[in-house]
């Protein structure tokens, strides 16, 4: 079986690692990010991909910037026939990726050319799409810009979140790029080049756009508190007080109240947005305490609002 370095960080790439191993490829080395320190005790925390190469007794390596690194060097000595990352985080030296015998491969969230770049399963949802898939292809200088070799579909449903998504296209993931790598090897597979007039990039999440924006209308609010679940979460500030929101519902009633105002709390927590639209939160959490469903953030703290003020603060 083909050997290969195999470089990820989160779950989706660890379920990818996952399917190698399962396929018996040769596993040279594991590349992961640098373990985290997480919460006020910061407790140190491994990568999914980590604690899959640690359970395999799997060669790891961790440089907080692979390129001109000491690991870099060791790497280049192993001969890969193949490279593969799955949202690994960081860019590859094009002398590392040159440097696989047969490819270097990709397996990205998205149908390419459509959103290139860091965050694909989060754009996407955000901006309501109806569909997103996988991507294998070829990984070249520019970021996600070489050729396809293959790619999946998967259909967003109206209230997935990113972290459900990123769930389902894991394994939808794994199985293309196990159905697709012995067609490279072989040589059998005709690489796509990708549509330069239909590339979209999806940098990122920055933030400030973890804030909701008054400007967005109920239906756009909701997207980006979909598309930043499970992290980092979007937010309101409310009274000048911090409250993410974790699920919310496009009501069905309109309002004539102006953007950031309370419509109830009788029931439903609904706030007027852009476009007349009303949102309903659902699922929230205050600072310093657990996410909890709305009826119980009413019951603790909803005589603080009066139907028909404004309780948003701009952005």
């Amino acid at each position: 079986m083909n050997s290969v370095i195999f470089l990820g960080t989160p779950q989706f790439g660890a379920t990818v690692l996952e399917g190698l191993i399962k396929a018996d490829y040769h596993i040279l080395a594991v590349v992961t990010q640098p373990d985290k320190k997480v919460g006020r005790k910061q407790k140190v925390v491994y990568s999914p991909v980590k604690e899959v190469a640690l359970a395999n007794d799997l060669p790891l390596y961790q440089p907080v910037r692979l390129s001109k690194s000491a690991e870099l060097d060791e790497l280049l000595q192993l001969d890969a026939d193949f490279i593969i990352t799955a949202a690994f985080g960081q860019f590859l030296p094009t002398k590392f990726l040159k440097s696989a015998k047969i490819a270097a491969v990709n397996v990205h969230g998205s149908l390419l050319p459509k959103y290139r770049g860091g965050a694909p399963i989060q754009y996407a949802v955000r901006n309501g799409d109806a569909e997103t898939g996988v991507t294998i292809m070829e990984m070249v200088k520019e970021m996600d810009a070489g050729d396809m070799y293959a790619q999946a579909s998967l259909a967003i449903r109206p209230d997935e979140t990113s972290g459900e998504v990123f769930e389902e296209l894991a394994p939808l993931g794994r199985d293309l790029l196990l159905e697709t790598l012995p067609k490279i090897a072989s040589g059998e597979i005709v690489k796509k080049p990708q549509d330069p007039s239909q590339v979209v990039f999806s940098p990122t999440i920055s933030k400030a756009e973890e804030r909701i924006s008054l400007k967005l209308t109920a239906k756009e609010a909701k997207d980006l508190i979909r598309a930043l679940n499970p992290d980092p979460g979007a937010y309101l500030v409310i009274k000048g007080q911090r409250l993410k929101v974790w699920k919310a519902e496009v009501a069905d009633d309109n309002t004539s109240l102006p953007a950031g105002h309370l419509l109830t709390n009788q029931g439903r927590f609904a706030i007027s947005f852009a476009g007349n639209t009303v949102l309903n939160l659902l699922e929230v959490q205050p600072n310093g305490k657990k996410a909890m469903a709305i009826k119980d953030f009413l019951n603790g703290q909803g005589k603080k609002f009066a139907a028909g003020e404004k309780i948003v603060d701009e952005d």
